[in-house]
């Protein structure tokens, strides 16, 4: 449905965005994780064909961004991060504006009209001046002209930021909701959005992709090594003394629970193995082996502040004049 290609956008001497490529599958929700000018935004506007890359392809339902935009555009539902809004309008007279401009046949007008309005919940808001109305309101205006042509795509810029908690959470349900019948691109800077909503993430860092992969095995692969509950009613006092000698582990946070042992092991895959047959065959026994998983957020840092050299990234993203 969306394939990026060695796109690359410069702001005069400036790399917004520095060779990224990537693809979305048709039915796909798809996270554009990074701190705030990482090149999130950049990204999305050439998506939508409000700003030209400066090289690279992009493809969108099958049209090019740049030779078919009109095209581009008639499938394409765009929610910014600030919502284009009139606030001077009501939100009726602002959906009729807006579908005259999607160009939405007049025979079917009225019905994607009141189709939005019930899948953003704005029934009990629809006469009202928009002006009037809350931040997260505001929002589920900004999603319902972005759905009014019944695009393909759906592309929302850091659709909560702003946001109270509790806006959060319904603005969140919204999407989730629309993300049965549409391709999402969802930009945020905001982990918890990602995997609530999203099943897979690019992660972009200083303009360049970081890394691209489902939520589960970033987790999966935030430890550089395998890290486990265990909890254990050990044949003897001595219990540590039948691991000691096993490599590449260690134990953290210790506890004793009446006559079991509970503690962090953290261990590659082969110290794991060794661990175990260490502790069967001392005839300690294992009452829970639970794998620990890494945060997003812990992946997220290790990838965006981690790295050695960024300041040197940093540097080539500028250009000679």
């Amino acid at each position: 449905m969306i394939e990026v290609k060695n796109v690359t956008k410069l702001y005069g001497n400036y790399r917004a965005v520095d060779n990224i490529s990537f693809t979305v599958e048709k039915g796909e929700v798809i996270g554009l994780l990074g701190p705030n000018g990482a090149g999130k935004t950049t990204t999305m506007r050439i998506l939508t064909c409000f700003i030209p890359a400066t090289s690279g392809d992009v493809k969108v339902a099958g049209y090019d961004v740049f030779e078919d935009s009109i095209e581009v555009r008639r499938r394409v539902g765009y929610l910014p991060e600030t919502p284009p809004l009139y606030p001077e309008m009501t939100v009726s007279a602002y959906l009729n504006f807006i579908s005259d401009i999607r160009e939405v046949p007049y025979s079917r007008k009225r019905q994607r009209i009141s189709d939005v309005i019930e899948r953003t919940g704005l029934a009990d808001h629809y006469t009202r001046v928009i002006s009037t109305l809350s931040k997260g309101y505001r929002q589920r205006v900004g999603l319902a002209q972005a759905l009014l042509h019944d695009p393909e795509v759906l592309i929302l810029d850091e659709p909560t930021v702003g946001l109270d908690p509790n806006q959060i959470i319904e603005v969140r349900g919204v999407i989730q909701n629309l993300s049965k019948d549409h391709t999402v691109i969802l930009s945020t800077h905001i982990l918890s959005e990602v995997k609530v909503t999203c099943k897979r993430v690019v992660i972009i860092h200083e303009g360049r992709i970081a890394k691209i992969d489902t939520v589960e095995n970033l987790e999966k692969q935030g430890h550089d090594a395998n890290t486990y509950v265990i909890v254990l009613k050990p044949s003897s006092l001595d219990w540590k003394s039948s691991v000691e000698l096993v490599p590449d582990i260690r134990i953290d946070s210790e506890e004793v629970m009446g006559d079991r042992v509970r503690f962090i092991l953290h261990a590659s895959q082969p110290s794991f193995e060794h661990f175990f047959n260490a502790v069967v065959e001392k005839k300690h026994i294992f009452t829970e082996i639970s794998p620990v998983r890494a945060s997003l957020e812990e992946v997220f840092l290790k990838l965006t502040r981690g790295d050695e050299g960024q300041a040197s990234l940093k540097e080539e993203r500028k250009v000679a004049a």
